[in-house]
């Protein structure tokens, strides 16, 4: 049997990958991302249950999508997320099933999870020290992300990767100790530069710390740096890195470097919002549709339809200065939730 045809968007661009956001809520309140006071959650009866995301899964399945990722806010605070994981992960399309973490939960739903059929964990940690850990989060809990991080490599996870956000001022001083630590793990860390995204009210260009810079410090300590050769039809956009001595770590280069005009990806929020850009200032309801009867097939019309007319660019167009610093504020996020990052799935 041949595989479907991608639907393709104005600039070219194929749909292949979905995130998954599966709740709204987080346990932590990283200051890059969630620094105000007070949050709007989605409205209880809006959030998808289960068997909800699979058939809207297998709409995008339908057209071609083999890449799942689940996200948040905080996946593990969904109750019974393993359950989900064993409902997508039964399906033989998918290629790739993972999910993005902050690890404060992993510890006792790693196993779960591995055994549910996840294939790949993302866990998030900025620091290693205590004290920065609940200054950025405003949690005293990075004992609880590391013993989630040790429970993954033991549960038999391959291809974990640890992604830090990059602040200056904050752990800009932390990228050698962070290599080492995943080093001593197996895990790659994957440094993310700071992006201006809504959510991330107090961002500033100053606080931005670049992918010359980070490579220009690893480089001082360790020697020459080599960058990766992609694979074929790599979509990831992390630039891979190899130390030399053998060990790979990854940038993503969001804010200087966007990359655009490779990315296959929508977003699914947690209400049954599909958005074509992290940026996106709106997005297609699937919800309502599904919830008024419509099929699989149906709805995956409506995404064929939408993905044909996507021309979104937003990390370009902000790089190059057309929208740099429309962060919104405070009170426009609590009016409008779904501009929120963690609402999103980041």
């Amino acid at each position: 049997m041949s595989a479907p045809s991608r639907p393709i968007d104005v600039l070219g661009r194929p749909l292949r990958s979905l995130r998954v956001s599966v709740t709204d809520r987080c346990n932590l309140r990283c200051s890059y991302c969630m620094p105000e006071e007070s949050y709007v959650w989605l409205p209880r009866r809006d959030i998808l249950r289960f068997e909800e995301i699979s058939l809207l899964v297998d709409a995008f399945l339908a057209l071609g999508v083999d890449k799942l990722r689940l996200t948040g806010g905080e996946p593990l605070l969904r109750h019974d997320v393993p359950d989900l994981v064993a409902l997508l992960a039964i399906r033989p399309s998918v290629r790739d099933l993972a999910m993005t973490t902050n690890g404060l939960r992993l510890a006792g739903y790693a196993g779960a999870l591995k055994q549910a059929g996840l294939h790949r964990l993302t866990i998030s940690v900025d620091t290693l020290d205590r004290d920065r850990f609940r200054r950025l989060t405003r949690r005293d809990e990075l004992s609880r992300v590391l013993a989630g991080i040790d429970a993954a490599v033991a549960a038999g996870f391959a291809g974990t990767k640890l992604n830090t956000v990059v602040v200056r001022g904050y752990n800009d001083d932390e990228l050698v100790p962070l290599l080492e630590f995943g080093r001593a793990r197996g895990i790659e860390v994957r440094f993310i530069e700071y992006m201006d995204v809504a959510g991330a009210t107090r961002w500033r260009i100053e606080d931005v710390v670049t992918k010359g810079e980070i490579l220009a410090r690893l480089s001082a300590h360790y020697g020459e740096i080599r960058p990766m050769e992609p694979p074929p039809g790599r979509t990831d956009p992390a630039e891979g890195w190899i130390l030399p001595d053998g060990t790979t770590f990854g940038i993503v280069a969001s804010t200087t470097a966007p990359f655009c005009r490779g990315c296959d990806r929508g977003r699914l929020t947690a209400d049954g919002m599909w958005f074509l850009c992290l940026y996106a200032a709106a997005g297609l309801d699937l919800r309502a549709p599904l919830r008024a009867g419509a099929n699989p097939a149906e709805i995956a019309e409506l995404l064929r339809r939408r993905w044909h007319e996507r021309e979104d660019r937003g990390a370009e167009e902000r790089h190059a200065g057309r929208r740099r610093g429309a962060i919104p504020i405070a009170p426009e996020l609590r009016r409008f939730p779904h501009l929120e990052m963690h609402t999103r799935g980041g």
